[in-house]
């Protein structure tokens, strides 16, 4: 073990330093102790290594073929994750004080600190700034270990892929050919796959996709989007996120040395006569997308169907993005994050969509739009679509001038994604296209069952008080309701939880839990049930300005006995007679 930590690079043990240990497919909570300025130091490497033996801490990574396997079970807990993103802890002090400006990178002072040794942290830890301590993810996955609670927090379904995908593994797995399916496969991609792939985005964007040179296979749609903006973003760079947006986009953004720049989505109630207390849609006003364009801007960043906010971008609004893009200059391109596309549980209105086409009911490509193609990489997986995020297998598609710096790059990040999950996947999709438990193909059953379950869960939270979106007028996909708090459920918040004791927190954002937050946090707590605080969606600066705390997202990508036990627990909420701000709190007895 001893020698196995003296061969790993510096840098590396930094990481496993600051994070949780992966050990034999579990996740310690718990940080190592050992200062990163002392990393670069063999003895202090040999004495950490021997430290980690003598206190029977598990083995970093399990790489040790003397760990014994009960051990590790019994030592280390699964750490909290939430759509893929898992607790960290901040880093040491040493570090810290160069992180503490985190809008703003600078690559020739970077430069500068590590020639001088002012710094041990590696670039892109600099260029993540302080955003490396709590997140909300942490937060709430410790939440849900501590209490017991039906779960509406983390993103992905809590039940088993179709059949005929957990046949297509197993076949994939036990099958004896010449090209086995336990070994490498092609970098850029499992040849079976690509030409899957192909077929189906040629059938997408009206277009002939050649499955070698304009399709690569990542591990899961994070890497994808992880190494579009490697590929495209350098230092300086300027890189449109609409806000809301999924958090993942703000720190890819700044690892590849470019500059989020920030288009607020606007909240437009459906009652302007009672706007506290209405449920609304989310819209796209094309003048703030043209005051963010600059000559610096090189992508923008579309997620349709959104996550949170289960907007649906329609054809205008499109088509608005396409004009800044063509008004953006040669340089600007669109990364097209479409893992939600099989799930449009309320369409457009059919209008809307003559002229563009979809093999996905509802769904626009972005990249389908006149003249897009050669502008955008679209990415997707399959985890979403086939109950499978554990499958880890996404793509990236677009013209050949776009997709060849992927696969130039992905020797360097990978040698290739699971060869058996990708061929598993190859048999996968022609079956979803068949007929399935009654419907025509599995993604007619997908949308009908997410429709009945979004439907069980909205009939719960307007029950307990919350304003939903009226997906009648509203078009809504993917698995997640961005819920509205009226003023009856800021009524129903004990005050003591918008006090000191608990809005100071450092996983919230700038440090401070506002309402979204608190009000989880106490549901959570209190009432059995937990979903996820809105304010963590959006800018440091939109949060500090307290105008992000009005929602929470809350999943329904759940069983329905999980549903029906949250929407009970919800009833408990509006059930509170505590008033913020009052001197007197009537809380029920819990």
């Amino acid at each position: 073990m001893i020698s196995l930590l003296n061969n790993i690079h510096p840098a590396f043990l930094g990481l496993l330093v600051q994070s949780p240990l992966l050990c034999n497919g579990f996740i310690s909570s718990k940080p190592l102790s050992l200062p990163t300025s002392e990393l670069r130091n063999p003895k202090s490497a040999t004495l950490f290594a021997s430290s980690i033996q003598k206190d029977s801490i598990t083995t970093l990574l399990a790489l040790d073929s003397d760990v014994d396997e009960d051990e590790i079970v019994e030592t280390v807990d699964r750490a909290p994750c939430f759509d893929g993103i898992c607790e960290s802890t901040p880093v040491d002090g040493d570090v810290a004080a160069i992180l503490s400006d985190t809008n703003a990178y600078d690559h020739d002072s970077i430069q500068d600190e590590a020639s001088s040794g002012e710094s041990h942290a590696g670039e892109a830890m600099l260029r993540l700034g302080t955003m490396t301590g709590p997140t909300v993810w942490s937060e709430f996955g410790r939440l849900s270990q501590e209490y017991d609670v039906a779960n509406l927090g983390q993103g992905f379904p809590d039940w088993l892929p179709p059949d005929f995908a957990v046949e297509a593994l197993v076949s994939a797995t036990i099958d004896s050919t010449k090209q086995s399916p336990h070994q490498y496969t092609r970098t850029a991609g499992h040849p079976n796959l690509v030409k899957q792939l192909a077929r189906r985005y040629s059938k997408h964007m009206h277009r002939t996709i050649d499955p070698m040179n304009e399709v690569s296979v990542t591990v899961g749609a994070s890497q994808a989007l992880y190494l579009s903006l490697q590929t495209l973003v350098k230092p300086g760079d300027e890189v449109i996120l609409f806000e809301p947006f999924f958090d993942l986009y703000q720190n890819q953004i700044k690892l590849a040395g470019g500059t989020p720049v920030y288009v607020p989505l606007t909240f437009v109630p459906y009652s302007e006569d009672n706007e506290e207390v209405t449920g609304g849609e989310w819209i796209l006003e094309p003048e703030k997308l043209e005051q963010a364009i600059s000559p610096k801007t090189r992508a923008i960043i579309l997620n349709s169907p959104h996550n949170p906010t289960g907007k649906v971008f329609n054809v205008s609004e499109m088509q608005h993005i396409a004009d800044s893009v063509i008004a953006a200059g040669p340089q600007c391109v669109v990364i097209s994050d479409e893992v939600y596309k099989y799930i449009v549980h309320s369409s457009p209105p059919q209008d809307e969509l003559l002229g563009v086409g979809s093999s996905c009911p509802g769904h626009v490509h972005f990249a389908s739009l006149p003249g897009m193609w050669d502008r955008t990489i679209t990415v997707s997986s399959a985890g979403k679509t086939f109950s499978a995020t554990g499958w880890q297998v996404g793509w990236c598609i677009g013209p050949s001038n776009l997709i060849s710096p992927i696969h130039q790059l992905l020797p360097y990040v990978q040698f290739c994604a699971s060869t058996v999950i990708q061929e598993a996947l190859a048999r996968t999709l022609p079956k979803a296209d068949e007929p399935y438990e009654g419907y025509d193909s599995y993604y007619e059953y997908l949308n009908s069952k997410y429709r009945r379950k979004r439907d069980l869960l909205g009939k719960g939270l307007k029950e307990a008080g919350f304003a939903i979106p009226d997906y009648d007028r509203t078009p809504g996909g993917g698995f997640f309701i961005f819920a509205r708090i009226t003023p009856e459920l800021r009524r129903a918040l004990p005050a003591e939880r918008m006090g000191p004791e608990y809005t100071k927190n450092p996983a919230a954002p700038g440090g401070e839990a506002r309402l979204d937050w608190a009000l989880c946090q106490w549901m959570a707590e209190e009432k059995g049930v937990l979903c996820i605080p809105s304010s963590p969606f959006f800018s440091r600066e939109k949060a500090m300005e307290g105008a992000s705390d009005e929602f929470i997202r809350v999943a329904f990508c759940k069983t329905d006995e999980t549903i029906e036990s949250a929407a009970k627990a919800l009833m408990g909420v509006r059930s509170n007679k505590a008033l913020i701000g009052s001197a007197l709190v009537e809380a029920n007895a819990e």
